[in-house]
């Protein structure tokens, strides 16, 4: 009788766990069915960095890099893979440039010509996109479309400075980055130069309402953020920005309070991926783990950026996966918190692909893995709609609110 019973339990078991395991298969052929039915909107992909680090010359064999190699996170045959159609292309201003005169904004024209070129290389593959419907045309024909944002204002030391890169195609503007400048105070500084916004800066997102070029407060101080909040005409977004709560210590996300004042303003929340913005506890732990990796290759009398080291620096990295990478859970989970903050309206993307390094979660490695979060966003109960709303809807209101605010 026992033995019959344990046959019985046994046999449902199985049954169970193949049920399962087909709900599964169902859902990720769904999954990957709505990240290429959806269009997917990333809010911040750093891809002209990685390439004008790379080589600064505008080479043919260049421009034709994105097309498919094993290199960073981003190519045209991943990102199809993926289901990626929007990648906002980083137009990124590092802080040194704001001792220049001009602010950097050299530097910003030949980021820009660069993203200009690779689409006037590859017009069958990629396609400049200056507004929603630049993007839904260009997904329709099935090329990825490049819009352009600025990470860091730093180049913007003039008002008229916004008309000129507004002209050359950008459509938002992430205030500042790793130290205050002009526009206003950066949460990785601790000078407080204007404590918030400065009067300049209030000038500056006015004019930003008025031209049609969208907020972007990923980066500022709390102090900043509300005060943009309370100076702009139109909704904001943070391109690349998760959520405090998993990240007590780290300013650079946003707290509850300013995801809820966010999602009143209208605005978007957009997740951004790296695993020390999702999980503290990575952080904690990969601190531990590079010790324990340096003094491993000291033991065999090597250096990190030995030729040598590199097998043993992957094979390390594979073996203490868990403690060095968070997951495309824990992405979720973010998603989640954001959501039940603000509302299904206010979550969006904002990957930061090639621009965290080698610290993104297990299933989102790089742009092919979308699929995977909307997969798990499927076994958590959200709906189609709902997907579609943080894949490219909810961007797409703000950027059209955007437009008809400087339209009027």
């Amino acid at each position: 009788m026992k033995i019959t019973v344990f046959l019985l339990l046994s046999c449902f078991a199985m049954s169970a766990l193949a049920q399962s395991n087909a709900s599964d298969e169902a859902l990720r052929k769904k999954a990957d069915e709505l990240a290429h039915r959806f269009i997917i909107v990333d809010g911040h992909v750093d891809l002209p960095s990685r390439l004008s680090v790379k080589n600064f010359r505008l080479t043919k064999e260049f421009i034709a890099m994105p097309i498919e190699t094993n290199e960073g996170d981003f190519d045209y045959v991943r990102a199809k893979r993926g289901g990626l159609s929007a990648p906002f292309m980083s137009i990124y201003i590092p802080s040194g440039h704001q001792k220049r005169a001009d602010g950097g904004a050299s530097f910003a024209d030949t980021l820009i010509n660069m993203v200009g070129d690779i689409s006037r290389m590859h017009p069958d593959k990629f396609a400049p996109a200056y507004s929603p419907d630049d993007i839904e045309r260009n997904f329709a024909a099935g090329k990825i479309s490049l819009p352009m944002g600025m990470e860091n204002g730093a180049p913007i030391t003039k008002i008229k400075d916004l008309k000129y890169f507004h002209k050359r195609g950008i459509r938002y503007i992430t205030l500042t980055h790793g130290k205050d400048n002009l526009i206003c105070d950066s949460s990785y500084d601790t000078v407080r130069t204007h404590n918030g916004l400065s009067p300049f800066g209030r000038e500056v997102v006015l004019e930003m309402n008025r031209l049609g070029i969208m907020v972007d407060i990923s980066h500022v101080s709390d102090a900043a953020f509300y005060q943009t909040i309370g100076v702009t005409k139109a909704p904001v977004i943070a391109s690349h920005s998760s959520c405090r709560t998993y990240t007590p210590d780290f300013q650079r996300n946003m707290s509850d309070d300013m995801i809820r004042t966010l999602g009143k303003n209208g605005g978007v929340i957009m997740i951004n991926f790296g695993s020390t913005f999702l999980d503290s506890r990575i952080v904690n732990s990969r601190e531990a783990m590079r010790t324990k990796l340096l003094a491993m290759l000291e033991a065999k009398g090597l250096k990190e950026e030995d030729e040598a080291a590199k097998p043993l620096i992957k094979q390390f990295s594979e073996e203490n996966r868990d403690s060095l990478y968070s997951d495309v859970e824990m992405v979720a989970n973010h998603i989640d918190h954001a959501v039940k903050l603000a509302g299904i309206d206010h979550v969006g993307l904002g990957s930061d692909y090639d621009g965290v390094g080698d610290s993104l979660p297990t299933g989102l490695k790089d742009v092919s893995g979308f699929p995977n979060l909307i997969f798990v966003l499927l076994k958590r109960g959200y709906s189609e709609e709902d997907i579609a709303k943080i894949c490219y809807k909810n961007v797409f209101r703000v950027w059209r609110e955007v437009e008809r605010v400087a339209g009027e």
